[in-house]
């Protein structure tokens, strides 16, 4: 440290932690005997959910004449706005890159990126560098949260069964046969459609809608890593312009999907909530922020000249008994020197005054 600087905030040693190596045995271990077969069974399920009949849908009625589900049909997924081969690469890809460009830019803008976490060693072979391992647990646990969405929507569409707004357009049901009267009979047979069964059954997953839900987990934890990891400096409007511009094609998306009539405004925004509120939980406890809430301020260096050097007036410490029992008593001032008087001119007597001037 160069002459004339005081050292402020906390004492580290950075090269130390620079070359601290910490040895693991229990990392690669967890990693493929409990992390990656907690990820394949999300993966197993959600598959199952997605494009296999392993759970059927529950069978609820409805309103004969209902007007919110009488919308025409808007044809199938691969005809909207933002079909699937559109949006799930994007839901999957633009977070991802997203995150890279992010960490890469961290280690090449600050120098001391290093010092926040170890190398870790298993073994005499193995050693994680702290980049790679803080990509692979960001990005692992990305992924393991959009499989979740994928499993926590199809669970609850399966579950309650309640039909998108085109439903009476692919159920096409027999209103004569049925005896259908008046609007507010209901209807409960499970043989009261005649159209597609396969349109039938997708008409009858729409709440939450899983493509809002998708897109708002993808849009929150991207929104959130940029929020809480990236420093930029020297301007105000760039971070918020940036969350802004990710969470725009989700509030996009949801819109479409209320407008091509495939999901109800309540669809949309259960979807919102369920995808928001898992990535907010994933981010938050388990990523404990991406580790900025634990990082250490950095040190800094003042002149010596900049510290103030204003002595503190001591004060002896009184008896804390002794106040109790005495009291508060004002200090008094110590007499005046004793001085002389002329009172005669052959004698003089000591008197006490506060002048000698005759």
């Amino acid at each position: 440290m160069p002459t004339g600087y005081v050292r402020t905030g906390y004492t580290s040693h950075m090269a130390a932690h620079e070359t601290e190596v910490k040895s693991s045995t229990s990392i690669i271990p967890c990693f493929l005997f409990v992390e990656l077969v907690l990820m394949a069974g999300t993966v197993i399920l959600s598959y199952h959910f997605e494009y296999t009949d392993t759970f059927p849908v529950h069978n609820q009625g409805f309103f004969c004449y209902d007007s919110t589900l009488s919308k025409p049909y808007p044809g199938p997924e691969s005809t909207s706005r933002a079909p699937p081969r559109l949006l799930y690469p994007l839901i999957a890809i633009l977070p991802i890159l997203t995150i890279l460009v992010g960490e890469v830019t961290s280690v090449l803008i600050d120098p001391r990126w290093k010092s926040r976490e170890r190398v870790i060693a298993c073994g005499d072979c193995c050693f994680f560098n702290p980049l790679l391992r803080r990509i692979v647990r960001i990005l692992g646990l990305f992924s393991f949260g959009l499989f979740c969405t994928v499993i926590f929507a199809g669970a609850v569409q399966t579950v309650t069964g309640n039909q998108t707004p085109h439903f009476l357009s692919v159920c096409r049901p027999n209103y004569t046969a049925l005896g259908c009267m008046s609007h507010i009979q209901y209807v409960s047979s499970p043989r009261a459609c005649t159209g597609d069964p396969d349109l039938i059954a997708e008409a009858r997953k729409a709440f939450p809608s899983k493509p809002a839900a998708l897109g708002a987990y993808a849009a929150v934890y991207t929104t959130m890593y940029v929020t809480l990891v990236l420093r930029i400096k020297g301007s105000r409007l760039v971070k918020p312009s940036l969350c802004f511009a990710i969470l725009s094609p989700s509030w996009l998306l949801s819109l479409l999907r209320v407008a091509e009539y495939r999901n109800h405004w309540r669809d949309v925004l259960a979807g919102t909530v369920v995808g928001s509120a898992i990535a907010v939980f994933l981010v938050t406890c388990v990523l404990n922020n991406f580790g900025s809430s634990s990082s250490k301020p950095e040190e800094t260096e003042v002149p010596v000249q900049d510290v103030p050097r204003h002595p503190v007036p001591s004060v002896a410490p009184s008896s804390t008994r002794e106040n109790r029992v005495m009291g508060f008593r004002p200090q008094m001032l110590p007499d005046p020197p004793p001085c002389l008087v002329p009172v005669t001119p052959d004698v003089l007597i000591p008197s006490n005054c506060m002048t000698s001037q005759v």
